[in-house]
């Protein structure tokens, strides 16, 4: 079968409040190079990934250009766009310029920068299953127990632990599922926040908006989010 057409998203418009630093995470240095680079390492060099287009913090598009995207020569990377307040205004910058392009058609995998230790094993697993259901996100079962608090901060439940899924990224779908359901959320965004809806992923607009099923395929317990400079420290042990 002839492979679909395939473009990443990579979010590095992270302020990085919680790493405590004045660069941005995604730009921190990880063992030798920035942590943006691992990621977009991979897709530069996946059969499945033909065009990769780079999501980046206010003013930042010069200095991703240069320090990043020519530095380390990513030719994949067609586009440096800059992102908005939220995550989800980030992915809707990306995803108008797919349209304009005429690159909305195939699949779009949608990824934190700040994940350096995303693999190929990872983006062929979810391929192979955003082929068949048009919406996947990559993730792991939890391995400690889950507890729901309520607004008194005491314990309100525990959710059946095999049924818990820790959510990583990349989330992928298919282009004509997740552009119109993203024009839907941007348009009655006030909305939703009055409904007390907030958009922490991209399946939450899926999920939303079409009420359509989004299938989980597992990633890897090393496919963490730089955040705090303890991440920071184990990022550092993997790639030893």
């Amino acid at each position: 079968m002839e492979k679909a057409r395939c473009v990443a998203i990579v979010l590095a418009g992270g302020r990085g409040k919680r790493m405590g630093t004045t660069l941005a995470k995604q730009y921190l240095m990880l063992h030798g190079k920035p942590v943006l680079c691992y990621s977009l390492e991979t897709f530069e060099a996946s059969a499945l990934i033909d065009k990769v287009i780079l999501v980046v913090g206010k003013g930042q598009i010069p200095y991703c250009r240069r320090e990043i995207v020519e530095k380390y020569q990513f030719h994949k990377v067609c586009a440096v766009v800059e992102g908005g307040a939220e995550r989800y205004h980030s992915v809707w910058e990306a995803l108008k310029l797919l349209e304009q392009e005429h690159l909305s058609n195939g699949y779009v995998f949608i990824h934190d920068g700040a994940r350096p230790f995303i693999k190929e094993e990872i983006l062929r697993r979810a391929y192979e299953e955003v082929c068949k259901s048009k919406a996947c996100v990559v993730g792991m079962p939890v391995k400690d127990t889950i507890k729901i608090a309520d607004e008194q901060g005491c314990i309100h439940m525990t959710p059946k632990r095999s049924l818990v899924w820790q959510i990583q990224t990349p989330q992928v779908f298919a282009s004509e599922l997740i552009i119109p359901a993203y024009r839907e959320v941007i348009e009655n965004e006030q909305k939703l926040l009055e409904q007390g809806i907030q958009i922490t992923d991209d399946a939450m607009v899926v999920e939303n908006v079409c009420g359509c099923s989004v299938k989980l395929v597992k990633g890897s317990y090393e496919n963490l989010k730089i955040t705090t400079p303890e991440d920071l420290e184990i990022a550092e042990i993997f790639v030893k």
